[in-house]
């Protein structure tokens, strides 16, 4: 908050002096001054909203044809892992010359307290020419109802999100199915990891 200056409300006027051997005629009357009111203090800014993600959105997903990698991974390389298997998938799709047809996305099929299953999946227009080979495959991302929440940050960070996420879930009493995806509305390969905004779609029963 800027504080403002105070405002002197004094006004010092002068008087002619008479000299004792001299009579003067008596100055005449000054006006007073014009004692202007203060300014308005200055409109301060409200402070910033937070940002107007959704948090619990309910959502209608539609499946669409993707290209991804089947594999699995630990916590500790989480990261690393998925951002190998999105390269691999993208030098595929460079290879066949098929177009992105969405943000890239992250299909947790299981998980435990170590480690994931997972499918690093971009959606497509077109089936490719020639069928993939070995863990890269062609299938059809999740559909239906589910609920969406927004992550920004580096992606280690995303454990307080899906705390949030698992407290929301519980005071709604509401059921999760095995599985959720990540979607990510910026690209994981070429953005810092800290400029990362996901959005994460949990199915629910």
């Amino acid at each position: 908050m800027t504080r403002l200056p105070a405002i002197g409300a004094a006004a010092v006027l002068a008087f002619g002096l008479a000299s004792p051997a001299v009579a003067q005629a008596p100055a005449p009357a000054q006006p007073m001054p014009q004692v202007q009111d203060p300014p308005p203090p200055p409109q301060l800014q409200p402070p910033a909203k937070p940002n107007d993600d959704p948090f619990g959105e309910e959502v209608t997903l539609t499946a669409k044809s993707i290209v991804f990698f089947k594999g699995n991974g630990t916590w500790d390389n989480a990261y690393e892992t998925l951002i190998d298997a999105f390269k691999s998938v993208y030098a595929f799709l460079e290879k066949q010359g098929i177009k992105h047809a969405g943000p890239a996305m992250t299909i947790y099929t299981s998980a435990d307290d170590t480690g994931f299953q997972f499918q690093a999946a971009v959606p497509i227009a077109e089936e490719p020419k020639d069928p993939p080979k070995g863990d890269i495959e062609v299938g059809k991302s999740p559909g239906g109802r589910a609920l969406k929440f927004v992550h920004r940050g580096s992606y280690d960070s995303m454990d307080s999100t899906y705390e949030a996420i698992t407290n929301y879930l519980d005071e709604k009493r509401l059921e999760a199915q095995d599985l959720f995806v990540e979607e990510y509305q910026t690209d994981p390969v070429t953005t810092p990891e800290e400029n990362l905004v996901v959005n994460v779609y949990v199915p629910v029963k």
